[in-house]
């Protein structure tokens, strides 16, 4: 099985480059973040044109999460299960495509430290928690993925003092990571690439930070047991985050071994 995490920054102005992308990639399983769209523009025929099944959570012009499949759909979930209310915003969606039971998730980016934002992007992680633990076991094939808005070490920001202060890299944001992962994910491409740097999945639009190396990873794939088990290849295309119009991020590919 391939599957894929890409946060596009609006399908509606990303299409053309996600249609050629998917033709050429392959992916089995694709997680979207960031739609931008409401379920009712959602194109879902034209994704079933390229031989995909998907599912949307979308509220229009921000958030918007959905998952495309060659593997099959099932047991969806739009939001949490966690039992408490509704989310204000469209951040998470969860289906069983191929046997693995996958999360499309896009954490608030909590805008600034001590903002409203901030705390509900604190408590938005400890939500993410109580939904794994309602929806799935630590024992089965889990994957959550997507946009995290969190580089957990120094490591995965360009320069850790250019952020002091700021949000993604604070000690509550990593925090409550880890006890997300501590439910029982491993996060897949550190897995892969161990203590290798300078390995990024975002660069702001502005000042050329791409082309200057000025990045941060905070695209994720937490994996269960299981799945870490069958883990083949983990890469960020940066192809994609190159050329005419293309998103702010680029999307992280794994690659995982038949069976499970």
């Amino acid at each position: 099985m391939r599957f894929a995490t890409w946060n596009v920054n609006s399908l509606k102005a990303r299409m053309p480059r996600v249609e050629a992308w998917l033709a050429d990639i392959g992916p089995d399983v694709v997680c979207l973040q960031e739609t931008k769209l409401a379920d009712a523009t959602f194109p879902a025929l034209a994704f079933q044109a390229l031989g995909y099944d998907s599912v949307h959570h979308g509220q229009g012009q921000w958030n918007g999460v959905a998952i495309l499949s060659k593997a099959g759909i099932d047991d969806v979930v739009n939001g949490f299960a966690d039992g408490g209310p509704p989310d204000v915003d469209s951040r998470i969606i969860t289906a069983t495509c191929g046997g693995v039971r996958f999360s499309s998730v896009y954490v608030p980016n909590g805008r600034a430290v001590g903002h409203d934002h901030y705390q509900y992007k604190l408590a938005w992680f400890g939500r993410l928690r109580g939904h794994l633990a309602a929806t799935s076991q630590p024992g089965d094939q889990v994957v959550v993925c997507g946009d995290f808005n969190v580089a957990p070490e120094d490591r995965d920001v360009w320069d850790i003092a250019a952020f002091e202060g700021d949000t993604h890299v604070t000690p509550p944001e990593r925090e409550a990571l880890a006890e997300v992962e501590d439910w029982g994910l491993v996060d897949l491409f550190r897995r892969q690439w161990g203590d290798q740097d300078r390995l990024y999945t975002y660069w702001d639009y502005r000042a050329g930070d791409f082309h200057q190396g000025r990045g941060m990873r905070i695209d994720l794939v937490l994996g269960s047991a299981p799945v870490v088990d069958r883990l083949q290849w983990c890469v960020v295309d940066r192809n994609a985050r190159k050329g005419t119009l293309p998103s702010d991020h680029a999307p992280l590919v794994v690659d995982l071994a038949d069976g499970g």
